[in-house]
């Protein structure tokens, strides 16, 4: 199936920082909260670890932005800056107070959810163009798998204004920002394996290719003929594509309907 091109557009910005740029940046920028929070603290008489506890909160937060980050490499981010303050001597913290970045980042970003993607953000405009193509009646259940703080549902309403856009997302963390970003979506914690895709007119997904056979799989199994399965980036090995969507400088998507696709 070939790509089909549009127009090309400017890019003035890359997408992705080359590494290690990401964390850098992460560690410089959780100085600067200690920089701009410590003043404060001292002239209100908060506790003198609050600066501290804000700057490590802030790169574990940061930590979870990058989208080609893998688990290690977050973990890495989000432990620079403390660090980097434990060995400069800066910091007089008890040592459990080092503990609360981790916790962070294992509340937003659970062991169970590191055999599936990291939190890769969706880009506002990735689906722009899909939608004429992949028509959908008003109505449509359209279902962001694993929908992370919501990127995904964005992009889905500003592609399917008239659908009814739904999330599920493992993280309770990720979960509740996503609802909180993402109000008019119907967002809910739970696995995006075990839950039931009946019902959806299109699932959309930003997955790994280790996971993309899975996903077919499961849509074939639970999504009525004629309804979509939407990929970003990640095509469904050994299976030729209803549509593969590309606008120059972007990420390509795939689209497979259930029932009309073939095994290549």
């Amino acid at each position: 199936m070939p790509v089909l091109p549009t127009p090309a557009v400017a890019r003035p910005w890359p997408r992705r920082l080359p590494w290690p740029l990401p964390a850098l940046a992460t560690w410089l920028a959780a100085w600067l909260v200690l920089w701009l929070v410590a003043p404060m603290a001292a002239a209100r008489g908060w506790p003198a670890a609050m600066p501290w506890l804000a700057a490590a909160a802030a790169g574990t937060v940061l930590a979870l932005v990058p989208r080609q980050a893998s688990p290690w490499r977050r973990l890495f981010m989000a432990a620079g800056f403390p660090v980097s303050a434990a060995l400069s001597g800066a910091a007089a913290l008890p040592a459990w107070a080092w503990l609360l970045p981790m916790g962070l980042l294992l509340a937003a970003y659970p062991l169970r959810t590191w055999r599936d993607a990291p939190l890769f953000p969706t880009p506002i405009d990735a689906l722009d163009g899909v939608a004429d193509r992949l028509p959908l009646p008003p109505g449509a259940r359209v279902l962001d798998a694993g929908c992370g703080l919501g990127h995904g549902l964005a992009a889905l309403r500003r592609a399917w204004p008239q659908a009814a856009i739904e999330g599920i997302e493992w993280s309770a963390a990720l979960c509740l920002l996503a609802a909180l970003r993402c109000r008019w979506a119907r967002v809910r914690r739970g696995d995006m394996w075990a839950d039931d895709w009946r019902g959806c007119g299109l699932v959309y997904l930003f997955q790994r290719p280790e996971s993309m056979a899975r996903a077919w799989a499961k849509a074939q199994a639970e999504l009525a003929p004629g309804a979509w399965l939407l990929s970003l980036d990640f095509a469904v090995p050994g299976v030729e594509p209803t549509l593969a969507w590309r606008r120059p400088g972007r990420q390509t998507v795939w689209a497979y309907r259930v029932g009309t696709a073939a095994q290549s």
